[in-house]
């Protein structure tokens, strides 16, 4: 057992389950732990990793649940500890050892765009939320700006960081019109009435542990899951004929959509992946509609990944109400005329969120399309004259085509990068269109479920500078560049409590603020604590 050193820190860095990603990103997180280090050093502090570089491996990242369990092991429980994340990481690989520590937690991320180190951190700090984990957080791009030094100072003389939360306020239904309340109501009554069933293809992606909603607390809602299994959708997909996956992908190419085809299976997208892709759109809606689901979300990333193709352009089409229609073996259409909302990577308060945002939308008249993003990266940029934080809002799939410029027609399709994706598939990709927009996310507190609203709008960038921050992050995924109405970058990170982020536009003149009061009284109605955030 390790004791504690006079200011001395104890380091973990959790790491992804995939050796590829954790090899790639391995030289990153050496560099963000020599600059913290030299952070730590500069307020007179040292740090001691509790666990070292694996020879075999080929990194220093706590990779499994097991293996962060045995090194939690080693440290004293009391000694002040720092989770350092310069990537993706599985929220469940360090989760036990720090539900059991005593001593002041800090999560580290670093700014940047290519190591998502703060998807992973905000992941992280939403599980701990749920778990009633005390914790502080911080993020930097190098290290040496005052507000996080300044930040990091504090929380080695306290234990804890204070961040602004001025833009958060309870949400009180008062504020809107009695109409409005009215329409929330009714809506919300006609939810736990009739009862909607969530399919889950497999429950807690890559460590997620956040985006797993208690039975107890969704049934208050009157949401009911029905657990799936991903080898019922991989036998579905072996029924779907190769005819029916061609009027899919017909669809798709009459409505312009391109797809990025090449010849070699293993390093590009081919035509046959995309036409898997299309018998998995067809046996999910299937499937869907032998359980009675009102939404579903497919995990994917774990198991799925070394059967078929990537999920990501099904769920991009089923949550377009614009979309290949889909019959059932006995002819009858399913689903006709309607989205069928999906929640990437079976994130559930997403998939309560999407349900709720999209049928809500529908009763006001307004497109309700929607998705989850993460929040993957930001920085300043001129728009109309005026400075603004634009943030990089990045989603593997999921995002529909209603929300690109151009709908399908400026829409393609990209490969998935081989190193997680060995079986390919593409991707349901475009720039985001100029808009309003509403954002919201649900998560667990206190073992509550709340909800944190707010409005900011979709800005258009210049091509060259969408196509530079393509390349920094992910340039196969559909990208959003998003401004929030009175919250600042270091605003938003502190209170997030989700790597993912729900947008749906607000179209025409409908007012954007009214919309999302709307919204808000809907999910306090159902029982969700509301935050009304920014301006």
């Amino acid at each position: 057992m390790e004791t504690i050193d006079s200011k001395q820190v104890v380091v973990v860095c959790s790491g992804d389950l995939r050796p590829s990603a954790n090899l790639n990103c391995w030289p990153m997180q050496q560099q963000m732990e020599e600059k913290l280090n030299g952070a730590l050093a500069n307020l007179g502090w040292s740090s001691k990793r509790a666990h070292g570089y694996d020879e075999e491996k080929g990194h220093g990242f706590i990779d499994y649940q097991h293996v962060g369990v045995k090194i939690f092991r080693g440290i004293d429980k009391k000694a002040p500890l720092i989770v350092a994340e310069s990537v993706w990481q599985y929220s469940h690989h360090v989760l036990a050892g720090l539900i059991a520590h005593e001593g002041p937690i800090l999560v580290v991320a670093n700014w940047d765009g290519t190591y998502p180190g703060l998807v992973g951190a905000l992941n992280l700090v939403g599980s701990l939320t749920k778990a009633e984990v005390e914790y502080s957080f911080l993020w930097s791009k190098d290290f040496s700006d005052d507000f996080f030094n300044s930040k990091l100072k504090e929380w080695l003389e306290t234990g804890a960081v204070t961040h602004d939360y001025s833009h958060v306020k309870p949400f009180d239904s008062q504020f809107i019109s009695k109409e409005d309340n009215a329409v929330a109501e009714k809506f919300a009554h006609q939810i736990k009435h009739d009862r909607v069933i969530m399919g889950v293809f497999d429950e807690g992606c890559m460590g997620m542990f956040n985006a797993i909603v208690p039975d107890a607390l969704i049934h208050q809602l009157g949401i009911f899951k029905e657990r799936l299994s991903q080898s019922t959708l991989y036998a579905k997909m072996l029924t779907v004929s190769d005819e029916e996956a061609h009027v899919i992908l017909d669809w798709m190419l009459a409505k312009g959509m391109k797809f990025d085809w090449g010849t070699d299976p293993v390093n590009e997208l081919t035509k046959d992946q995309t036409l898997e892709q299309c018998k998995m759109y067809i046996a999910a809606l299937r499937l869907a509609d032998e359980f009675g689901c009102d939404t579903i979300g497919i995990q994917y990333q774990q198991g799925l990944k070394d059967l078929v193709p990537a999920s990501d352009l099904v769920e991009g089409l089923l949550n377009n109400t614009e979309r290949p229609p889909v019959r059932d073996e006995k002819g009858k259409e399913l689903y006709a005329g309607e989205a069928l909302p999906h929640f990437n990577e079976v994130d559930e308060c997403a998939g309560i969120d999407g349900y709720v945002t999209y049928h809500l939308w529908r009763q006001l008249g307004l497109n309700g399309d929607n998705t989850l993003h993460d929040l993957r990266y930001g920085e300043n940029f001129i728009v109309d004259g005026q400075e603004e934080f634009v943030w990089v809002f990045l989603i593997s799939g999921a995002a529909p085509a209603s929300h690109f410029i151009g709908g399908y027609a400026g829409a393609d399709s990209l490969r998935q990068p081989p190193m997680f994706f060995k079986k390919g598939g593409g991707t349901l990709r475009g720039v985001s269109r100029p808009g309003k927009i509403v954002w919201s996310r649900i998560y667990i507190e206190n073992n509550e479920l709340w909800c944190d609203i707010g409005t900011g709008k979709v800005v258009e960038l210049p091509q060259e500078e969408t196509e530079r921050r393509w390349n920094l992050t992910d340039k196969q995924w559909p990208i959003m560049h998003g401004v929030l109405d009175g919250v600042s970058r270091d605003q938003m990170m502190a209170k997030h409590k989700a790597n993912h982020i729900q947008v749906v536009y607000v179209d025409g003149d409908y007012d954007v603020r009214r919309a999302a009061g709307m919204k808000a009284a809907t999910l306090q109605a159902l029982g969700i604590k509301v935050n009304y955030c920014g301006g």
